[in-house]
């Protein structure tokens, strides 16, 4: 005997989710913040290479 999927319910109910605060996000800071980071990664950068150029 198949059975009919279509019959089948759930009686019971789900509460709906507590709201979760946000994370962390590069894109929610301002764009001097963004721009005064993307420096601080570059230079970062800059000074492993020559670093490893001596």
């Amino acid at each position: 005997m198949a059975s009919d999927t279509r019959l089948h319910r759930h009686g019971h109910t789900h509460a709906p989710a507590p709201p979760r605060e946000a994370g962390f996000s590069l894109l929610r800071l301002s764009a001097a913040r963004r721009v005064g980071l993307a420096l601080i990664v570059v230079a970062l950068l800059w000074g492993g290479v020559l670093w490893a150029l001596s």
